[in-house]
């Protein structure tokens, strides 16, 4: 049994929460992927129609060769249930995400959900916060962000891919992967990098889940409210 196995197996739980006629959003990554590929064949078995509407071309993908109905953001007023994974989950129950670059859209569909639910292994489990923020900037203020950062006391650095090249989100802008060692006020941090002039979007996210998945390494999860 492994964190695989568990992420399967909440996905199944997970999926209970899902109801005839609802409109779903469904994030991105490890956790994300598996639910999906499960959300096709429960619908079919409980005989319900959902429309979805996901964070990335990955997931898009995803859901397409599993034969769901797919609509924009900007096609729907409401969300009714977003499913989601996240980097690293902290004491208060925030959340840093944006590690697969689907930040901006991700926080879109949470702050409009009427509930939230969260998948992640037991190791993105932390009391304070000690990984990177991703911020995503309008490329044109690359420099003047990344200055600024530093003068909030982060170490900003260019997310590039293997072959070198800048990653560019779906969104066209870039994205600053910034060390800030140990965030002791994440909510005031998130406050001060989103009002900086030509950031998009931060990756701490503080409206708090209503439903936390942990997965176990022996196959077993908790379910945090």
């Amino acid at each position: 049994m492994s964190f695989d196995d568990a992420i399967k197996a909440l996905s199944l739980d997970a999926l209970k929460n899902v109801k005839d006629g609802y409109v779903l959003g469904l994030g991105s990554g490890r956790a994300a992927t598996t639910l999906v590929k499960s959300l096709s064949k429960y619908i079919k078995t409980k005989k319900i129609h959902v429309k979805c509407v996901p964070t990335s071309m990955q997931i898009k993908l995803i859901a397409e060769k599993g034969g769901l109905q797919l609509i924009d953001a900007d096609q729907i007023d409401k969300i009714d249930l977003v499913f989601d994974g996240a980097d690293q989950i902290d004491k208060n129950k925030f959340l840093i995400k944006g590690g697969g670059g689907a930040l901006l859209r991700e926080n879109i569909l949470i702050s409009a959900a009427k509930k939230v639910i969260i998948m992640a292994d037991n190791s993105k489990f932390v009391k304070e916060f000690n990984r990177k923020v991703p911020v995503e900037v309008q490329p044109v203020a690359r420099q003047i962000v990344w200055k600024k950062i530093e003068k909030l006391g982060g170490k900003p650095e260019l997310r590039v891919l293997d072959r070198g090249y800048p990653f560019v989100t779906e969104n066209s802008n870039i994205i600053l992967d910034c060390d800030f060692g140990i965030i002791k006020n994440p909510k005031t941090l998130q406050q001060k990098l989103i009002n900086l002039a030509g950031v998009i979007e931060v990756g701490i996210f503080t409206r708090k889940p209503d439903i936390i998945y942990k997965a176990k390494q022996n196959g077993k999860f908790d379910v945090l409210t």
